[in-house]
């Protein structure tokens, strides 16, 4: 069979798609785990709580759609990629697995009793379903930055010489707190449409902005880690875009500053990074001014920004080896079949815009803001 898009662009597509997916994750899961982890401070009885919930309650099943299709495109477009970073981070993806489990069972069993403290307790585990995977999410991201402590034999069986405590570092740390922060300024952006006009709203707003001046502050700070620790790597020597998918067949080095190579050949993409900022900037004026509709915009801007950059300063590296470089995977050494990936492109160009479209019809027949009123009235709301 002939295939009609040849082998290097099939891989540049799929490292977009798979970007997609990630930023699709971060804009529509992203404000529900926001959400959670605010409703501690924003909600401070039970019916605030309620409606803080309910905000979230008809749609965040939906937008996990998006975090099970990257989880899956990485396996079918990327297998060494899974393989490795499912492996050396398997405890940090333990506890991600955790939280995740905590939301639904949460979202479920939360008002099925009067009890305060069974209530109490749901609302804290919902909590912990929104913290703890926007922190551990950055702080994966900024262990690929940094180089994962692997290596592969002649067999390409992949060697992990990590620790679970090694994954948090400075950097890595930094990292999580942004992502942190900037879905906390999504989800708060998100209240500030949905939560009834009142104290919640008022609580929503006031969080938001210190979310966003954070998200803005340690988006700087990691550019100084990058720029100014010696971060990054670099192919050593000529490669083929369309040879064998073998993570041996090429070099790499670890290269002083090396991230920001891509961002001197191509001045195009400091348009990623000049997103992040700005957007950040354009979510804390609108939630200052309590304008909806900019302050929501500018927290998507702000995660498409900031998710862009990575992607954008570490291309082609998909996983760097900080401990063996030359064992690191790339967009042209660790995809799947040429095959493959046509047919899975084929089946995301039919399937694609049909889960696009039904999530917005889904928004749409939903929109409106919850009220405590509404709950009150509605005894099928959680």
């Amino acid at each position: 069979m002939q295939i009609p898009l040849d082998y290097e662009t099939l891989r540049v597509i799929w490292w977009g798609l798979m970007g997609v997916l990630l930023i699709g994750f971060a804009l529509t899961d992203g404000f529900d785990l926001g959400v959670a982890a605010l409703l501690p401070f924003v909600a401070r009885n039970d019916g605030e709580r309620r409606m803080v919930i309910n905000t979230i309650g008809a749609t965040w099943e939906g937008n996990q759609v998006w975090f099970i299709l990257g989880g899956g495109a990485i396996f079918a477009a990327w297998p060494f990629v899974y393989a490795v970073s499912f492996s050396g981070f398997y405890l940090a993806m333990f506890a991600v697995l955790v939280a995740l489990i905590l939301r639904p069972v949460g979202f479920k069993y939360r008002s099925k009793r009067p009890s305060k403290t069974w209530r109490s307790a749901w609302d804290w585990a919902l909590f912990v379903g929104g913290f703890v995977p926007a922190l551990v999410f950055g702080v994966a991201v900024g262990n690929v930055l940094q180089g994962i402590p692997f290596h592969l034999d002649s067999d390409l069986r992949a060697t992990y010489t990590g620790s679970f405590l090694g994954l948090f570092t400075p950097f890595t740390l930094v990292c999580g707190l942004l992502s942190l922060a900037m879905l906390v300024t999504h989800g708060a952006a998100w209240l500030t449409i949905k939560a009834e006009l009142g104290a919640v709203r008022d609580r929503a707003r006031a969080y938001g902005q210190i979310a966003a001046i954070a998200s803005m502050a340690l988006f700087a700070v990691g550019y100084g880690f990058v720029a100014f620790g010696s971060m990054g790597y670099r192919i050593e020597g000529a490669i083929d875009p369309a040879g064998p998918s073998n993570p041996l067949r090429g070099e790499s080095l670890a290269s002083a500053g090396g991230w920001l190579a891509n961002f001197a050949a191509y001045p195009w993409m400091w348009l990623a990074p000049v997103l992040g900022f700005a957007g950040g900037a354009l979510a804390l004026i609108g939630i200052r001014a309590g304008k909806e509709a900019p302050a929501f915009v500018g927290s998507s801007m702000s995660a498409l920004g900031v998710i862009s950059t990575v992607g954008l300063s570490m291309f082609p590296f998909i996983l760097p080896s900080s401990i063996d470089p030359k064992s690191s995977l790339t967009v042209w050494n660790a995809s799947s079949s040429h095959m493959t990936l046509f047919i899975m492109l084929v089946v995301t160009v039919i399937f694609l815009p049909i889960v696009l479209a039904y999530t917005a019809w889904a928004y749409k027949v939903m929109f409106g803001r919850a009220s405590v009123s509404e709950l009150n009235a509605n005894p099928d709301l959680y």
